[in-house]
């Protein structure tokens, strides 16, 4: 990857955070799809579409974007290798013949102008350490009039795993998790910070609509704690740990999660997400 700059963030998920994520896919698939819908829906994604994945990791929306639009064509572009493979393997086990998966960085990688009819992204645009220019570069690759929409986490209390984690402070040293305008999960969480970014960026008509969400975390409260603290933020926890404080974090978190337990014992946990849609403009003086 010559064209990079969140060198960070390529580290990471071409390391142990992508394997993890690689490895646990249809995991979590399970814990994000109830977003997937509303995505493409707010994308407008038709017949022939062209559709650019942003951070696509193990390519379900890309699989998906292209399936709604069998006489276009839909491109998934990512930092991870792990997770690109996987991507590339379901996709020929599908047969989705108009997809396809690149590994680069989208706040610099050089996309062809006006290549695409839509943008989409489901939690992959939280981590630039420039969103300006990130934003930019994905709206210049987009046809005049085109749409960008993403999912990104709206603020930390509304999510039931960040309160979950809260519960281990008394075991664990849970810190934050992230704050709105540094780079990471919840980056984008202030409706305010992303109408700057996308408008400084060049797009126009930018709007948030809340949108709530129950993934499935487990197939009971110990399978779920054990995913949750096998996780990028949980391991780095359960790392710092001697092997009696984390089986009382476990002990602990199993505990707080069976409240969660569904009739057939999945643990549902809500996610609260902003849907962001926004267009590029249709003429160079910034006119919708």
């Amino acid at each position: 990857m010559p064209d990079i700059v969140n060198t960070e963030q390529a580290q990471a998920w071409n390391g142990s955070e992508g394997a993890h994520w690689a490895r646990n896919q249809d995991r979590w698939n399970a814990v994000n799809e109830g977003f997937d819908e509303p995505l493409l829906d707010a994308a407008g994604i038709t017949e022939d579409h062209r559709t650019l994945d942003l951070g696509c990791g193990s390519g379900q929306t890309t699989r998906l974007a292209a399936l709604r639009a069998p006489g276009g064509r839909a491109l998934g572009l990512d930092l991870s290798a792990p997770m690109l493979a996987e991507a590339r393997a379901r996709a020929e086990r599908e047969s989705i013949g108009n997809v396809s998966f690149t590994q680069g960085d989208a706040q610099v990688h050089p996309l062809e102008a006006g290549s695409f009819d839509a943008a989409i992204s489901r939690y992959g645009v939280m981590f630039f350490a420039d969103p300006v220019a990130a934003f930019g570069n994905v709206g210049r690759a987009l046809r005049p009039g085109g749409r960008l929409a993403f999912v990104c986490p709206a603020e930390a209390a509304l999510n039931d795993w960040v309160t979950a984690m809260a519960s281990l402070r008394d075991v664990l040293p849970v810190g934050d998790f992230g704050q709105p305008g540094a780079p990471g999960m919840f980056s984008l969480a202030s409706p305010d910070r992303v109408r700057v970014v996308l408008t400084a960026a060049g797009f126009t008509g930018v709007t948030l609509n809340q949108a709530q969400a129950y993934g499935a975390w487990g197939r009971d409260a110990g399978d779920a704690a054990d995913f949750l603290l096998g996780t990028g933020p949980g391991r780095h926890l359960m790392e710092q740990a001697d092997m009696t404080t984390r089986a009382h974090a476990l002990r602990t978190l199993t505990d707080h999660l069976r409240a969660h337990e569904a009739a057939d014992g999945t643990v549902r946990l809500r996610s609260t997400s902003w849907l962001v849609t926004a267009s590029r403009p249709t003429d160079p003086s910034g006119r919708p």
